[in-house]
C-alpha cells in the first residue's frame, strides 16, 4: 500500500490515502527534538521535548491534533466496537432517573435526569414531596452551545430565597460564581471570577464567603466576602494564605453556628472560626498550625469535636474542647487512638455520634449514643464492599442515611433507624438491559506478598465459572497516592469487560490508606518506590496463581495512578500486554521543580521538594519520563486533556514522544488529547462513556475480542 509522508516541520506524519485497501502500515507522528538542558545540584538532564510546554504554540497544537489523527486511523477498525460498547453501557443506565430526596431547612432537594439528556436538573419541593416542583437549575439548557460545561457549588441562602452557584466552561477548574433569585428566577448581575466554585452564606442572607485562586498556579489562597448586590471588585479580603504549600477553603458548620476557614497542606491543618450571625466580626484562629499536626473540627452544643493525629495518633483519634477554649492544650479524648482502626470521619446528631472507621481495609460505621448506653456497628457481610455515610443535614433525627455497594451489588441508599436498628432501602441502582443478574458474578479478596514481605490486599470481580488456567484477560487497576483509598465499588460500565471474560482487580497498594494511615506513610516521599513494587508484585502473584498471564494482563491508572503506570512499565514491561495511562503525571522532576505550575508547591509533602538534593535524586530514580529507555514496552493508550489543570497536557505528550523515540518494539502506542476538556474528561454523563468505550475497545482489540 502506498504511504505518503507529509512533513509538518516539527514532526512527520504518515497519511495513508488508499480507498481500496485497509490501512496496514501507518507511521506515527515523530516529534521534533530540540535539546533543552535542565541543571540543578550539579546534575544535567536533557529534555528534547521541552518545547511542548507551550499551549499557545501552534506547532504544539498541530502535533497534538496529528497524534489524535494517528490514533483515529489506528483504531478505525474498532469504531463499530466502540459504538457497540457505548450503546451497551448507556443502555444499562436508567436515563429518567432521580436521586433520593433529602430535607434541608424546610425543603426537599433532589437531582433528576431526563431521557436523552446529558446534564442534571436540580429542583426542590417545600415541606412535602407532594408539593409542586421548583426547578432551581436545568443544566441541559445552561450547557447549550458549550463543548464543556460544569455546574457546581450550589448553595441556598438560609432564608431559602437565593442560590449561589458556579460554572466552568473550559475544564480548567476556574469557576465563576453567580447568584440566582429563587423567587423571581432572575440572576443577580454580579459575576465573581477565578474561584474554586464553592461559597458559604452568613446567616444575614446577604454576605457570601468564597475562595479565590491564584491565576497562574491555581492555588486556592484567598477568602473574600461579597455583599449581595455590590460590585465584586469591592469585595473584602478576609484571609490570605501566604504559605505556598497550603490551600485554603471556607464552609459553614452543620450546626449553622460558625463560618469556618480552613488551611491545609499534606501534613498540617489550621482553622479560623467566626459566628455565622456576625459577618462583620473577625475570624479567630482555632489552633495555630504546628508542622505535622492535622485536625478537622465539628461543632455540637458547647463543644467542638476534633478529628486529629495529635500526640502521635497515626490512625487519628476523636477529641473535644469547649467552644471558648479551642487551643490544643484544652483538647480531651473522646475516642482514643487505636493501632488497628483508622478513624476517617464523624457525623453528629442530637442523640448519636456516628463514626466512620476502617479496620483491615474494610469500611465500618459505628454508632454511639451520647449517653453511652449503646455503642454498636452496622453489620456488613463480605470483604469486597464499600459503605459510607451519605447526606445527613438534620441534627434532631434518629435516622442515618448511608450508601452501600459491592463489586457485585449495585449501589443502595439506605436509611437506618439508630433507635430501632431497622433499615429501609430507599433506592437500589437499576441496571437496565435485562441481562444483569448479580448471581452471575463473584468477588474475592486475596493477599499478595511484596518483595519486602508485606502482604498487599487485592479485591477482584469476575463472572462465575472462570478457570484459573492463566488464559483470562485481567485488568489490574490501582492509584496509590495522597492516602486516597480505592474501595471496591460496583460499576455497571465494568460489566462490558466482565461479560467478555475479563477479571477486574483493584490492587490496594501502599500510598493509599486501605490498611490505615501507616499504609500511606509507607508509600510516600522516600518510601514512594513501595507503591510501584507493590503493584508489580501483585501482578506477579496474579500470574503465579494462574488468574492470568503476561499475554493477557493489562494495567490501568490515572493521574498519580498514571505515574504508577509509567514507573511500572519502565521497571517490569514484560508483565503486561497492554497499559492505559489516563492523564498521567509522568514528568515528575521537571514539574516539581516548577513552582509556577498548578498544585506544585502543595505537593512537596507528598513527593518531596526536588530543590533539596536528596529528594531530587530519589524522585529522578522513578520519574517515568526521566527513565524511559531502549527496551520493549507494552501496547499503550495514553489520554490527556488540553485544559488539564492538575496534570498539564505536555507531560503525557512529551512522554509519548520519548517512548516513540526509544522503544524497541512494534507494539501500539496511542495518544488521545481531548482538545475541549481537562483532568476529568468530558462533562456530559453520556459523552464520558465514549471515553470509556475507547479504553475498553483498546483492551478488547488486544485480546482479539471483536464484539
Amino acid at each position: 500500500m502506498p504511504i505518503s509522508i507529509i512533513f509538518f516541520g516539527s514532526f512527520t506524519f504518515a497519511n495513508a490515502q488508499n480507498n481500496k485497501k485497509l490501512k496496514t502500515d501507518i507511521l506515527p507522528p515523530k516529534a521534533r527534538k530540540i535539546e533543552k538542558k535542565l541543571q540543578i545540584h550539579g546534575d544535567v538532564r536533557v529534555d528534547n521535548y521541552y518545547w511542548m510546554n507551550d499551549r499557545e504554540n501552534p506547532e504544539v497544537i498541530e502535533y497534538l491534533e496529528h497524534e489524535n489523527s494517528y490514533n483515529k486511523q489506528m483504531t478505525a477498525h474498532t469504531q463499530a466496537l466502540q459504538e457497540k460498547l457505548f450503546e451497551e453501557m448507556r443502555g444499562r443506565i436508567k436515563e429518567d432517573d432521580e436521586s433520593v430526596p433529602y430535607k434541608l431547612n424546610s425543603y426537599w432537594y433532589l437531582t433528576r435526569y431526563e431521557t436523552g439528556k446529558d446534564y442534571p436538573i436540580y429542583s426542590r419541593k417545600k415541606e412535602s414531596l407532594d408539593a409542586p416542583e421548583e426547578i432551581l437549575f436545568n443544566v441541559n439548557e445552561m450547557a447549550e452551545g458549550y463543548d464543556y460545561y460544569r455546574l457546581g457549588g450550589l448553595n441556598v441562602s438560609p432564608d431559602n430565597k437565593m442560590c449561589a452557584f458556579a460554572t466552568d466552561t473550559v475544564s480548567r477548574r476556574k469557576y465563576t460564581i453567580r447568584i440566582k433569585d429563587l423567587q423571581s428566577g432572575e440572576f443577580y448581575p454580579e459575576q465573581i471570577k477565578n474561584t474554586t466554585g464553592g461559597s458559604t452564606w452568613a446567616n444575614d442572607n446577604k454576605t457570601l464567603y468564597y475562595t479565590k485562586k491564584d491565576k497562574q498556579t491555581l492555588r486556592s489562597f484567598q477568602i473574600y466576602k461579597h455583599i449581595l448586590g455590590t460590585d465584586p471588585a469591592e469585595d473584602q479580603l478576609v484571609f490570605q494564605e501566604d504559605d505556598e504549600t497550603f490551600n485554603t477553603y471556607v464552609y459553614k458548620s452543620k450546626s449553622r453556628k460558625y463560618i469556618i476557614i480552613g488551611s491545609s497542606s499534606t501534613l498540617t491543618t489550621e482553622y479560623r472560626i467566626l459566628e455565622a450571625d456576625n459577618p462583620e466580626g473577625e475570624f479567630r484562629v482555632f489552633q495555630p498550625r504546628v508542622k505535622g499536626l492535622e485536625y478537622s473540627i465539628s461543632h455540637f452544643e458547647d463543644h467542638f469535636y476534633i478529628l486529629t493525629n495529635k500526640d502521635g495518633a497515626v490512625n487519628f483519634k476523636l477529641m473535644k474542647t469547649p467552644v471558648a477554649q479551642t487551643a490544643k492544650e484544652n483538647w480531651t479524648d473522646v475516642i482514643p487512638h487505636r493501632q488497628d482502626y483508622l478513624l476517617e470521619d464523624i457525623d453528629i446528631f442530637k442523640d448519636f455520634l456516628v463514626v466512620s472507621e476502617r479496620n483491615n481495609g474494610l469500611n465500618k460505621i459505628r454508632i454511639i449514643r451520647w449517653d453511652n448506653e449503646e455503642d454498636f456497628y452496622i453489620p456488613f457481610d463480605n470483604e469486597t464492599y464499600t459503605a459510607y455515610t451519605s447526606i445527613n443535614p438534620a441534627f434532631n433525627t434518629s435516622t442515618l442515611r448511608y450508601t452501600y455497594n459491592s463489586l457485585t451489588t449495585p449501589t443502595s441508599v439506605i436509611d437506618f433507624d439508630m433507635e430501632t436498628k431497622e433499615k429501609t432501602v430507599l433506592k437500589e441502582q437499576e441496571v437496565l438491559g435485562g441481562e444483569f443478574d448479580k448471581e452471575n458474578y463473584t468477588s474475592e479478596r486475596i493477599w499478595a506478598t511484596a518483595e519486602d514481605g508485606t502482604k498487599v490486599p487485592v479485591t477482584m470481580v469476575y463472572r462465575k465459572g472462570i478457570q484459573r488456567n492463566g488464559k483470562n484477560p485481567l485488568l489490574q487497576y490501582a492509584y496509590g497516592s495522597y492516602g486516597s483509598t480505592i474501595d471496591p465499588y460496583f460499576s455497571s460500565v465494568r460489566l462490558s469487560l466482565l461479560d467478555r471474560g475479563f477479571i477486574y482487580a483493584i490492587a490496594h497498594i501502599r500510598g493509599g490508606e486501605y490498611l490505615g494511615r501507616g499504609w500511606y506513610e509507607e508509600g510516600k516521599l522516600y518510601n514512594k518506590m513501595n507503591t510501584f513494587t507493590d503493584y508489580i508484585d501483585v501482578s506477579k502473584h496474579l500470574i503465579k496463581e494462574c488468574y492470568t498471564s503476561p499475554e493477557h494482563l493489562y494495567a490501568m491508572g490515572g493521574s498519580a495512578g498514571g505515574l504508577l503506570m509509567g514507573a511500572v512499565i519502565n521497571m517490569a514491561p514484560e508483565l503486561y500486554n497492554g497499559v492505559i495511562a489516563a492523564v498521567p503525571f509522568v514528568d515528575v522532576v521537571t514539574t516539581m521543580l516548577d513552582d509556577s505550575i498548578p498544585l506544585t508547591t502543595g505537593e512537596y509533602d507528598e513527593w518531596g521538594n526536588p530543590n533539596k538534593e536528596g529528594y531530587y535524586e530519589y524522585m529522578k530514580s522513578y520519574s517515568p519520563y526521566d527513565n524511559v529507555k531502549a527496551q520493549d514496552y507494552p501496547n499503550m493508550l495514553v489520554t490527556t486533556g488540553l485544559h488539564d489543570s492538575q496534570v498539564q497536557y505536555w507531560e503525557p505528550a512529551k512522554w509519548v514522544a520519548k517512548l516513540r523515540e526509544l522503544k524497541t518494539d512494534n507494539n501500539i502506542l496511542l495518544l488521545h488529547t481531548n482538545m475541549e476538556a481537562g483532568h476529568g474528561g468530558a462533562s456530559g454523563r453520556f459523552e464520558a462513556l465514549r471515553e470509556v468505550a475507547e479504553e475498553y475497545a483498546f483492551l478488547l482489540d488486544l485480546e482479539g475480542i471483536k464484539e
